[in-house]
């Protein structure tokens, strides 16, 4: 390939959440645009109140083989986004092997549904820790490396649709996810002046296994009031071929979002909250 269609060529993309769903699609798409990646995810059960099946470490070494597919280097570890000693030692390992670190998608997050004053702590606290105070951690692993670099970077935070409105059922996620539209735009004002730029992308509806359906539906069904809060996804053509996709989107669709704000295209956006939701928010 030449580097006319290898725009991140010599760039090094570090992603959390990595063995599956959006973050084995970012890493991917990065990949195939150019970028060395470090590829981190739990691969273990982080606490009773998280339901679904977390990632597993065949899925983390599937998104390490398909990241090598594209002819990219990758570095991979089993770290909880809670462990802010666990995330600077994969940082600097990764500057050391590839030299610098450019990009940053801090997509690693889960979710649990419960009304607010009926949750346990350890729901609550679950959340909130690995969404919001992980990314946090996350990113006082990461600038430290890319102010180092001298490169500036773009840093994506996956926030949600539950970070620009109120959503019924999972406050301590759109809390969460607030908290980070909040820290994304900080963060831009802080390391604008090293040349980072920093965004938030608020994806809806994505086919992964975090949206766990069977809960979500048993929390509409036991109060039917918050299903009017949740818009449903709106028919959008694709292709010649197609008449539309109505349902959830896939994490390819939001991977694309993702490149772009990795590349130079975007370089005039910074604190920027983009819906990633084929105009769903609109209805």
């Amino acid at each position: 390939m030449t580097a006319t269609n290898q725009p991140l060529e010599g760039r090094v993309a570090f992603i959390t959440g990595a063995a599956r769903g959006q973050g084995r699609a970012h890493a991917v798409r990065l990949a195939s645009e150019g970028a060395d990646i470090i590829a981190i995810d739990v691969c273990a059960p982080i606490s009773e109140t998280i339901t679904y099946p977390m990632a597993t470490s065949e899925e983390l070494a599937e998104t390490v083989r398909a990241v090598e597919a594209t002819g990219r280097k990758v570095l991979a570890r089993e770290v909880d986004i809670r462990d802010l000693a666990a995330l600077q030692q994969v940082v600097a390992d990764g500057v050391e092997q590839f030299g610098r670190l450019d990009i940053v998608v801090a997509n690693a997050g889960v979710l649990s549904w419960g009304r607010i004053w009926e949750m346990s702590e350890d729901q609550w606290d679950t959340v909130i820790d690995v969404n919001l105070n992980g990314t946090w951690r996350t990113i006082r692993a990461a600038v430290p490396a890319m102010i180092a670099a001298g490169n500036g970077g773009s840093i994506i935070i996956v926030s949600s649709s539950a970070g620009l409105k109120a959503t019924p059922g999972n406050a301590h996620y759109a809390a969460s996810k607030h908290g980070l539209t909040a820290l994304a735009n900080s963060l831009a004002i802080e390391a604008g002046e090293f040349g980072i730029r920093v965004n938030s992308i608020h994806p809806y509806s994505i086919e992964t296994p975090m949206v766990e359906k069977d809960a979500m539906m048993a929390i509409f069904a036991k109060y039917p009031s918050y299903l009017h809060s949740f818009s449903p996804m709106p028919y959008q053509p694709l292709d010649e071929e197609s008449k539309g996709l109505q349902g959830f989107m896939e994490p390819e669709e939001v991977a694309d979002v993702v490149a772009w704000l990795a590349g130079d295209g975007s370089k005039s956006l910074s604190g920027s909250q983009i819906a990633v939701d084929r105009g769903a928010m609109k209805h």
